[in-house]
């Protein structure tokens, strides 16, 4: 095994952690739950030991929420919008903060994490939620003649405490979409992260006070299985918002049942993107490999199930092979590099474990990277698997890491059909040139989101979310403010 050449050190990279304390109640609070290693992926090195709450610390973050709802719910939504805004200017202010943080815990290169990870959530997503505060969304239903005379209005009251509970792979991104939404619409929030990423949200937990938000109305606790059970099915809790793997998100939705507590969950996909036969391959396949291999492939609307015409099926191989070979697998802070490590070793044993099982049933690796991977860090090289089933492992099952598969389709329904044949509908992706046809496909595509030619940015306006297996409810946009507030009727008689 060789070693990545050496490069100049990035003036961010020597970041240590800085701070190792919980946020209950406005206040800095050593854990004292139990205790873990956080390892950066890269370098297989510890960069942080740190404590989780324990039980009684759970119940006082819930509880510290709960006391700061009222005062936070009564507050303008100029007054919110007001609080929300000065939070993402203090967010900005931090970004050499932030992105050496998540580079380290997650592994995401910096030639990408600076705005995927850090500048997309503070200045677009944050920024939106603080202006969506301000919306007065009472609905006047008018004049109803039965027995009598009457007129309603439904006015929207904020659900109270949220526990947000985040993935690994966007610490920072995932934890806005729902304390941005939740806190617009009035609600407290207690966030938990990933254990296998707490740095940045311990990070938050300093922000959140430099912001000068209320006491209470954001707590920041950290710790495993036990404290997200906890949790999630806390008596005072109001709503659950989790984004992670479909297996964790039901037993999310499990434990809140307990309580019937309502529940927003952004979980897995095995997103398709359809190649049709009018489509020049050549100007898209480099664009198309690149996307899902995007954050090692640790992205839950990874495009990284390609349906390509029969026609297009060969040539579409041929034009790939150029985007394989800009794919450069190392260090995240070597400003060459675009594929990062796998978030811990179980992950790229998993990841390797599909690519493994799929030869083994007559699969075959269509398009990889062969270059030597560091000697540390958990890296996989990017592999393309074809001559699969469409039931195969590989092909119906979320992956998670830098692996795509690719089949033939003989026409537009069976693409269609092909699409839709998977537990999961997060998203989808139609290349075509005709513009009727491209959105007729869409229509029938069941995913929470089409893109149709690589789409765009993820718009701080528009919902994200699935359906089936890929989640309940929406994030993002009025539909992810929504999921934070109750509808209340109020009628009286003329």
């Amino acid at each position: 095994m060789t070693t990545t050449t050496p490069y100049q050190r990035h003036p961010m990279q020597d970041w240590v952690p800085e701070t190792r304390t919980l946020l209950i109640g406005g206040r800095p609070t050593e854990p004292q739950g139990e205790t873990w290693d956080v390892v950066n992926p890269a370098t297989e090195e510890i960069i942080a030991t740190v404590g989780g709450a324990s039980a009684a610390q759970v119940d006082e973050a819930v509880a510290a929420a709960r006391h700061a709802f009222p005062a936070w719910a009564a507050l303008s939504g100029e007054e919110r919008a007001r609080h929300i805004h000065r939070f993402a200017d203090v967010l900005e202010a931090a970004a050499d903060r932030l992105l050496p943080s998540i580079v380290n815990e997650v592994g995401t290169p910096v030639a990408l994490a600076e705005y995927l990870q850090v500048k997309m959530a503070v200045q677009e997503h944050l920024r939106w939620a603080a202006e969506a505060a301000k919306v007065d969304r009472t609905i006047h239903l008018g004049g109803y003649d039965k027995p009598y005379p009457t007129e309603s209005d439904v006015v929207h009251d904020p659900v109270g405490v949220v526990a947000a509970i985040t993935g690994y792979n966007y610490p920072l991104n995932l934890a806005i979409f729902k304390f941005g939404a939740a806190l617009a619409a009035g609600c407290t929030v207690v966030l938990l992260p990933s254990p296998r990423t707490p740095l940045t949200t311990l990070l938050l937990g300093d922000l959140i006070q430099e912001a000068g938000l209320p006491p209470g109305v954001m707590n920041v606790i950290i710790g495993g299985i036990d404290v997200g059970q906890q949790l999630s099915s806390h008596p005072g809790v109001d709503r659950v918002s989790f984004t992670g793997s479909d297996a964790v998100g039901a037993r999310i939705m499990e434990q809140a049942a307990r309580n019937l507590t309502g529940v927003t969950l952004e979980l897995g996909g095995k997103s398709p993107s359809l190649v049709m036969p009018d489509v020049d391959v050549h100007k898209i396949a480099v664009e198309m490999h690149l996307r899902w291999s995007r954050n090692g492939g640790q992205g839950c609307a990874a495009l990284a199930r390609l349906l390509v015409h029969e026609d297009k099926y060969e040539e579409f191989l041929a034009a790939g092979a150029s985007a394989f070979d800009q794919m450069v697998v190392g260090d995240p802070w070597d400003p060459a590099t675009n594929i990062g490590p796998m978030i811990r070793p179980d992950h790229r044993e998993r990841v390797l474990g599909f690519i493994d099982d799929s030869v083994s049933i007559g699969g075959k690796k269509l398009l990889e990277v062969t270059k030597p991977l560091p000697e540390k860090g958990y890296f996989v090289n990017p592999v393309l698997l074809g001559d699969l089933p469409h039931d195969a492992r590989a092909v119906q099952q979320e992956i998670f890491g830098p692996v795509a598969v690719i089949l033939p389709f003989k026409d537009t329904d069976h693409a269609i059909r092909l699409a839709n044949d998977t537990a999961y509908g997060l998203a989808a992706n139609v290349w075509c040139n005709d513009p009727v046809e491209a959105r007729r496909i869409a229509m029938q595509i069941r995913a929470g989101t089409v893109w149709i030619n690589g789409g765009g940015a993820m718009r701080p306006d528009a919902p994200f979310g699935g359906y089936g297996r890929s989640g309940v409810g929406r994030e993002l946009g009025e539909w992810g403010v929504r999921e934070y507030l109750e509808p209340k009727h109020i009628q009286w008689r003329l």
